[in-house]
């Protein structure tokens, strides 16, 4: 119980007021927020002009991608990756796109059936068990993680975007998110009750094709095959032939996901760096890829990502997308806005402090496509994001070297990237964190 000292009096708040009142400073800003979004009033006009788009490493020839009312960000910037090797391979104009809706439909089934069996699994919990509870806060979320989108690839390939186009409910997720919720939210019961009896599978393979049926109307049927024919940019015709999905994928696909790895920034002493990570009941294909991450330093994270755009790769990472971000303009700096010159107020934290109470983790995956190097140190970076060429360069944004640091949080690079130690590494069984951690945010 707290104490009585703690009450908020009725004199602390006249208190208050007086000295705001008296305060012109305050007045000033008061007056201009009242009128005038607060974000646009605390662009530091010095940050803001000292800003230059270009770079001395940029491996984009493509036009951006756009999720449009979705959450699908991870999907984007994965089938982003595998597109720019196929666009460099194949030399496919800059326009080729993979089908994000393909994968969106399957991994909304499969995170369906990882949810169900995760509820008969602890059905002996009660339904306040943390677990059970965050889960059944969020059972079908769009978002996802780097591992969650090779496990989808390896089972299921991927189709160019003609195979399988955007819907109205995939590009905008909202009405069908909230009706699969409701059979998954009804469904987590019955199955917890089904597995009391011994029936919990039979339970979930029949709400699951109440899943699919949803899925089915919303977004389509995936394709079995298809034909898979293009022109290049050099106009010369190509035809292949029908391909499954996953043929496409083993055989057109000029990189194989499962050499790839995560590696992180989590600096809290209690994850400890050069260590491995994972989630507690955080993924979505069951006896899929499982969720590993390999905690780093930020200065290896930016070292391997500046040697793969070097090397021609564009980089997928996720980061903590809207602290110090202007969407119109495009950039990212630890500085562009000056919200304690705004409020007058320290607002200054770390990275430790702001995962530990809450107030950051990844929210949203891109690609890196370009850095600027002075003396082989980053200066800013370019960053192909999936929200339409309406902003910035159309499509393509930039972060200085600055936000960096306290914002990106991971990255999906070659296991041949990596030294020998980090490698040795990968091979460490993991430290495993709770659902609710910071760690198991999805993008």
């Amino acid at each position: 119980m707290t104490s009585p000292n703690s009450e908020f009096s009725l004199d602390r708040y006249a208190d208050l007021t007086a000295r705001f009142t008296a305060d012109p400073t305050a007045r000033v800003a008061q007056n201009a927020v009242s009128t005038t979004n607060a974000d646009k009033l605390s662009l530091d006009r010095q940050v803001l002009t000292s800003i230059d788009t270009s770079v001395s490493d940029k491996v984009d020839t493509w036009k951006v991608s756009n999720q449009k009312q979705s959450g699908r960000c991870w999907l984007f910037s994965g089938l982003n990756l595998l597109r720019s090797h196929l666009i460099n391979d194949l030399k496919l104009t800059p326009d080729f796109e993979l089908s994000q809706n393909y994968l969106h439909f399957f991994d909304k089934l499969e995170k369906a059936n990882w949810f169900l069996a995760s509820m008969a699994e602890m059905s002996d919990r009660d339904i306040d068990d943390r677990t059970v509870h965050q889960m059944l806060s969020d059972p079908i979320s769009d978002g996802g993680q780097w591992d969650m989108f090779v496990s989808l690839v390896n089972k299921y390939g991927v189709v160019p975007k003609y195979a399988m186009p955007e819907t109205d409910s995939s590009s905008g997720t909202r009405v069908m998110n909230r009706r699969l919720e409701e059979i998954l939210r009804r469904g987590a019961l019955i199955v917890r009750g089904a597995a009391d009896r011994g029936q919990a599978d039979a339970a979930r393979e029949s709400i699951l094709t109440q899943v699919h049926r949803v899925l089915s109307i919303h977004l389509g049927t995936p394709p079995a095959s298809f034909l898979w024919q293009y022109r290049d940019k050099d106009n010369a015709f190509t035809r292949v032939g029908q391909l499954t999905p996953r043929e496409f994928a083993d055989t057109v696909v000029p990189i194989n996901l499962d050499d790839f790895v995560c590696l992180v920034n989590d600096p809290r002493t209690s994850s400890g760096f050069n260590t491995m990570l994972t989630v507690d009941h955080l993924g979505n294909v069951v006896g899929g890829r499982p969720i590993r991450y390999l905690n780093v330093e930020i200065d290896a994270i930016k070292k391997i990502t500046i040697d793969q755009i070097r090397a021609g790769h564009p980089v997928w990472f996720g980061c903590d997308v809207l602290p110090q971000f202007d969407r119109d303009i495009g950039y990212w700096d630890l500085h562009l806005h000056d919200y304690e010159g705004l409020y007058g107020i320290d607002m200054d934290t770390t990275k430790a402090d702001r995962m530990v109470s809450g107030a950051s983790a990844m929210t949203h995956a891109m690609m890196f496509t370009g850095v600027d190097l002075l003396d082989d140190a980053p200066r800013r970076w370019r960053v192909e994001n999936s929200w339409g060429d309406d902003h910035a360069d159309k499509g393509f944004f930039t972060m200085n070297d600055s936000w960096f640091d306290q914002y990106v949080f991971e990255v999906a690079v070659p296991k041949a990237s990596l030294d020998q130690s980090l490698r040795d590494t990968l091979a460490t069984e993991p430290k495993v964190l709770p659902l609710w951690d910071p760690m198991g945010a999805l993008a």
